[in-house]
């Protein structure tokens, strides 16, 4: 089962010469921690996840609050706008529970919807760096999808909400407590990937190596683009690269 984020030994940075597709990118020559987003960036948007989570966090709204469905979409938006998450906007403006929030959201029947993906668990097992789920939702929720996705043993860290201390994405704290987490000082020896291109933003501010994973071109949001997870280490093929 992957482990809380404290307490890691990391490995020793993986020296390359950056060879990415494209236009010439200006690349770190080291990398040491890999974070990866959880939801629509292990699996891909099709699979549905993401639009079920949406229609329990109306539910949520519409219970918890009284309100219609489109009143809970207005409220929905403005917090995800304001605090980064709905559930940030409702823990500091209705001071709901976050744990109940998330058990709420995250009662899906996974199962059915995720799959073991041997194709993102061999990609994982090449990466020597420390593989980390960074993610706003819960730990128990990221255990279940990586379970799914039969990744359990290939990821080092899960950095959730509640170890960030309810920062989250896209504040610029959820970055450095993430990176305090992983034990690294340096922003500039991490990958982030990431489906939410203002969630690559801060990231990029700090000095990461941003993926954009989305199979929607959107040009200068982060260093680089993949539209599946598992062409990380195509994209970014010094991650696995060893020295000669």
């Amino acid at each position: 089962m992957p482990c809380r984020a404290s307490g890691l030994t990391l490995s020793s940075p993986v020296a390359y010469t950056a060879n990415v597709n494209g236009p010439e990118t200006s690349l770190p020559m080291t990398w040491r921690v890999v974070f990866f987003d959880l939801d629509d960036t292990l699996y891909p948007p099709s699979c549905g996840v993401w639009p079920a989570i949406g229609e329990r966090i109306q539910a949520f709204l519409m219970d918890r609050l009284g309100v219609t469905y489109d009143e809970a979409t207005k409220i929905r938006r403005g917090y995800f706008e304001q605090y980064g998450t709905t559930l940030n906007g409702l823990w500091h403006n209705h001071s709901v529970d976050p744990s109940d929030y998330l058990e709420f959201v995250h009662d899906l029947p996974l199962e059915e919807m995720l799959h073991p993906d041997p194709e993102l668990k061999s990609m994982l097992q090449e990466l020597p760096q420390k593989r980390i789920v960074f993610t706003n939702a819960s730990r128990e929720h990221a255990v279940r999808v990586l379970a799914c996705l039969g990744i359990s043993s290939e990821i080092d860290a899960i950095v959730d909400l509640f170890a960030l201390e309810m920062a989250n994405k896209p504040e610029t704290v959820a970055y450095e407590r993430a990176l305090e987490l992983a034990g690294e000082s340096d922003p500039g020896l991490c990958v982030l990937a990431d489906d939410m291109p203002r969630n690559l933003v801060p990231a990029k501010v700090m000095g990461m190596t941003t993926v954009l994973v989305s199979p929607r071109q959107q040009d200068g949001v982060a260093d680089l683009q993949i539209e599946r997870i598992t062409d990380l280490t195509r994209a970014l093929p010094g991650l696995v690269a060893h020295e000669n």
